[in-house]
């Protein structure tokens, strides 16, 4: 038999001090036991959220896997599942919050992007999509994995770009071992993306690439690849 939230306590039920005192007054135990629901046979949901969060710090829910999660003793396949479409959620609820804002140079991309691609394990490559008054539209994760010419095409890039409807658009991608210094991969993908930007109007005006604390432009370091012809 497992433990409910509400065979608890009623002062000890997530769900009721939410209700009292807010979703900010709950601690890591009490958000995690709101989406376990419930416990295992020997173990009430608090006792199993602490158990969770003995295993992973805080700070590793980030990038954590469904594997290494449904592993632990007393989660399993169901809550696994929950709690990373969960993290999922936030993240992209926290990536579309700072689309507003209005791009002025490489730092404010890497402010953007930074808690997002910083501590990844994989390599990401995003494309960020501007109006002609540099605001953004919207920012995509386009591949997951080896960022090279072979397997980033610009087609998927470029496609998202006439949906909609941008002006111009900035690369980005991270390097998960940290170093920021571009491979020769990076250099040759950089300027097939140039190209292929003023064939189409739709110009690339920077390309960052993300490291540990750090990051690199292609701009700033090699504005006249960018000049237009």
């Amino acid at each position: 038999m497992s433990y409910l939230i509400k065979e608890l306590p009623e002062e000890q039920r997530p769900r009721e001090r939410f209700k009292k005192y807010g979703v900010s007054s709950l601690s890591n135990e009490e958000l995690l036991s709101i989406l376990l629901r419930t416990g295992t046979s020997n173990k009430s949901v608090k006792e199993l959220s602490t158990d969770i969060l003995k295993n992973i710090k805080i700070n590793e829910f980030a990038n954590i896997n469904y594997n290494s999660l449904k592993n632990i003793k007393g989660v399993g396949e169901v809550k696994a599942i929950t709690i990373i479409s969960a993290i999922e959620f936030g993240k992209r609820v926290l990536s579309k919050k700072d689309l507003v804002i209005q791009i002025k140079s490489s730092l404010d991309i890497y402010n953007l992007v930074k808690d997002e691609l910083e501590n990844e394990l994989q390599e990401k490559f995003l494309a960020i999509y501007l109006n002609n008054r540099k605001y953004i539209i919207d920012k995509k994760i386009i591949f997951v994995g080896t960022v090279n010419s072979s397997n980033v095409t610009p087609r998927d890039v470029f496609r998202e770009a006439v949906k909609c409807n941008a002006s111009s658009m900035i690369i980005v991608h991270n390097h998960p071992a940290g170093s920021i210094k571009p491979s020769y991969q990076d250099v040759y993908l950089t300027n097939q993306f140039i190209k292929l930007g003023k064939m189409m109007s739709i110009p690339i005006i920077d390309h960052i690439i993300i490291g540990k604390n750090n990051y690199y432009s292609f701009l700033e370091s090699n504005g006249d690849l960018f000049a237009q012809e």
